[in-house]
């Protein structure tokens, strides 16, 4: 099993004081995120079927495992935090965001939300060939579902290209620049190229096109689209709904609000602003990032390879699982 050594150095290199207070706090809110995850996501890091992921053997997936996706997707601390982030960035879409307002259960059903997003991600990172694209499916018969109007009178779909074009830049961008953060491994160019090409088979296979594949494309899509973002009063109420910190006990508040700012420092600096959610870079450097650093790395040594991951790793290597 990797490790995760990296990032703590860095994080002492930086800050050695607010390193070990984080190391003090978060080491319990650790235990307390691992236990909500488990609650929420089930005993198996996922609820679905144990077989999408076990059979049949030698079945690689549609990445396999010595594919950076696998890398980035197993690392739970990163990917909450990315997913944070790529949900508020996605608000600042009006079309996108009129659809969640208008077709979501975000509101009275996060946790449900949260389930079924972690087992699509699952099932095309990890399932088997046919797992994989039956998740698409169901997906691809949700979204003709999903239409409407949205601001100034424009029609949207779900089903849109560029839309699902949009949705699917937000969350890998988001996903590998928390990766590199917060993982305590550093991918090269050519990894994170190399992951961006891998996911953009997800987002064709929804129907996706003009997908960018490399981060100077990504870059430049961002910079293409700009113009398009804005904060609407339903992004404002999103972004509102995600900060506010689940759970009652006060440990689990704290984790969430780590989390949540953490992801708001990995958003770039014109979403933090139109967001109104700029921060001092102080703030991020000395208190949010040394303690969501440590958070992610506790979940990693405390929850290890979730058994999904495992299932998959031994039927890609032609071995099935009863």
């Amino acid at each position: 099993m990797r490790t995760a050594a990296g990032a703590p150095s860095a994080a002492r290199a930086s800050s050695p004081l607010s390193f070990l207070v984080a190391r003090r706090v978060s080491s319990t809110m650790t235990r307390t995120v691992s236990q909500k995850v488990e609650e929420t996501l089930g005993d198996d890091g996922s609820s679905v079927r144990r077989a999408s992921f076990s059979e049949p053997a030698g079945d690689p997936g549609w990445f396999g495992p010595d594919s950076v996706a696998w890398r980035v997707h197993s690392e739970l601390g990163p990917m909450l935090i990315g997913g944070f982030s790529a949900l508020m960035l996605q608000t600042l879409h009006p079309l996108v965001m009129q659809g969640v307002a208008d077709h979501s259960t975000y509101r009275t059903d996060p946790l449900g939300r949260l389930r079924r997003t972690a087992d699509f991600l699952a099932l095309t990172t990890y399932g088997g060939d046919e797992a994989a694209r039956e998740a698409v499916r169901e997906v691809r018969r949700v979204h003709r579902r999903v239409r409407g109007i949205g601001p100034e009178g424009r029609a949207y779909r779900a089903s849109d290209p560029d839309l699902l074009c949009y949705v699917h830049v937000t969350e890998v961008w988001s996903f590998l620049r928390a990766y590199q953060r917060y993982s305590g491994q550093l991918l090269t160019l050519e990894e994170k190229n190399r992951y961006l090409r891998e996911s953009s088979r997800v987002a064709r296979e929804l129907g996706a096109t003009r997908v960018p594949s490399s981060t100077e494309a990504v870059r430049s899509y961002i910079r293409e689209v700009r113009p398009q973002l804005v904060r609407t009063e339903a992004a404002r109420q999103a972004v509102e709904f995600l900060r506010k910190p689940i759970g009652s006990s006060p440990l689990e508040k704290a984790a969430h609000v780590t989390l949540t700012e953490a992801a708001i420092g990995l958003l770039p600096p014109f979403a933090r602003r139109e967001l109104g959610l700029a921060r001092p870079t102080s703030y991020r450097q000395l208190a949010v990032r040394p303690a969501a650093t440590v958070l992610s790395l506790g979940l990693h040594l405390i929850l290890g390879e979730s058994p999904p991951v495992t299932a998959a790793r031994r039927r890609a290597a032609g071995t099935a699982i009863g």
